[in-house]
């Protein structure tokens, strides 16, 4: 596994990843209209071509293909974080959550934050995060339910 900056041509890839990730690995803590409405988020190309022009955006290579994608925005939270349905529990998450930490602490930040799914928060906690505050957000009159989290940095 290789990692590396993302440029406007993994773009398209990531998108794929972003939505089969909802669909695939979050299926037990929300439901489908949930899942939907969530995923939707991948039809906001401004939004995605901001991420990629202004936040740290790190990429997991396997075999020409990527695995897994974090993005930390104002050096401080972790915007995207999303690994791919065929490669969960294999230290892919370990290792970017790790870089985005390292590239946090050079521009000295000393918490690292997120909004963080039901699915992810088990492993946001392994890491050392804590959950500050459950968050129910509403899109297209669907709730969709995260935590806010945070980790001081060493």
């Amino acid at each position: 596994m290789i990692l590396k900056k993302a440029t406007i041509s993994d773009l398209e890839e990531m998108q794929q990843l972003y939505v089969q990730t909802i669909q695939a690995v979050c299926q037990n803590d929300y439901n489908e209209e949930q899942r939907k409405v969530w995923s939707s988020g991948v039809n906001n190309t401004e939004r995605w071509l901001e991420v990629i022009k202004t936040q740290f955006v790190l990429l997991a290579i396997i075999e020409n293909q990527i695995v897994g994608f974090g993005t930390l925005k104002d050096s401080n939270y972790i915007d995207f974080f999303y690994i791919h349905k065929d490669f969960q529990r294999q230290g892919i998450a370990d290792k970017i959550l790790n870089e985005l930490e390292l590239e946090a602490r050079k521009h000295n930040s000393k918490i690292i934050t997120s909004d963080i799914s039901i699915t992810a928060k088990p492993f946001f906690e392994k890491k050392g995060f804590l959950a500050k505050a459950k968050q129910k957000n509403i899109r297209e009159n669907v709730e969709l339910i995260n935590y806010k989290m945070e980790k001081k940095l060493s």
